[in-house]
C-alpha cells in the first residue's frame, strides 16, 4: 500500500543526507586576499575525456562569488590528518576568510586556485558552467591539473561527523 505523499522538509532531508557516505574535500578559489573555500561533500567526475568534475555550491556562501569572479576553483580530497583543515573550511569557531587557510601548507598549480600541499588528491579547474537549481550552483570544472598524495586513508562524513577512513592492512 502506497504511502501518502508528503513534501519532505530541509530537517527531514538533511537527516537522510547525513546517512549517505560522502569523501570530503576543501574547494578553493581566487588568489591573494581576494580568496576563498568551503568543505564540499559532492564532488563527483563528470568525464574523464576530456577530464571534467562537478561539485554543487551554496550560492549564500562567500566562496560562491569568487568562483564566479575568479573562473576557477580547487577540489582538495582531504585525508584523517586533515580533520583541523575541514573544520576551519567548514567555519566552526567563527574561522572566516584568509584564517581558514592557516596552519597548513598551500601551493598552486595552473589556475592559481590555492591547493593542499599534502592532499589526498588535488583538482585544478577552471570554471566551464554554474547551474542554479535550488540554494545551490551546480560548478562544472575542466581539470587543468592532477597531483595525487595517495596515503591509503580518506576522510569521509558519515552521520554528521567527520571520520576516518583507512585501508585494511
Amino acid at each position: 500500500m502506497a504511502m501518502p505523499a508528503e513534501p519532505v522538509n530541509a530537517g527531514t532531508f538533511r537527516s537522510a543526507m547525513r546517512l549517505i557516505v560522502g569523501n570530503v574535500s576543501v574547494i578553493t578559489a581566487g588568489v591573494g586576499d581576494d580568496r576563498s573555500g568551503l568543505v564540499v561533500i559532492s564532488v563527483v567526475s563528470l568525464s574523464a575525456e576530456p577530464p571534467k568534475v562537478i561539485a554543487c555550491v551554496n550560492r549564500s556562501s562567500s566562496t560562491w562569488p569568487v568562483i564566479e569572479r575568479h573562473r576557477h576553483f580547487a577540489v582538495n580530497s582531504l585525508g584523517p590528518q586533515h580533520q583541523n583543515v575541514a573544520e576551519r573550511f567548514s567555519g566552526f569557531g567563527g574561522v572566516k576568510g584568509q584564517d581558514r587557510y592557516a596552519g597548513v601548507e598551500w601551493t598552486s598549480m595552473k589556475t592559481g586556485a590555492s591547493v593542499l600541499a599534502d592532499a589526498v588528491a588535488a583538482f585544478d579547474c577552471s570554471l566551464d558552467e554554474m547551474i542554479d537549481r535550488g540554494t545551490h550552483s551546480i560548478i562544472i570544472g575542466s581539470v587543468e591539473a592532477v597531483r595525487t598524495h595517495d596515503t591509503g586513508e580518506a576522510l569521509i562524513y558519515w552521520r554528521g561527523a567527520y571520520r576516518p577512513l583507512l585501508t585494511e592492512t
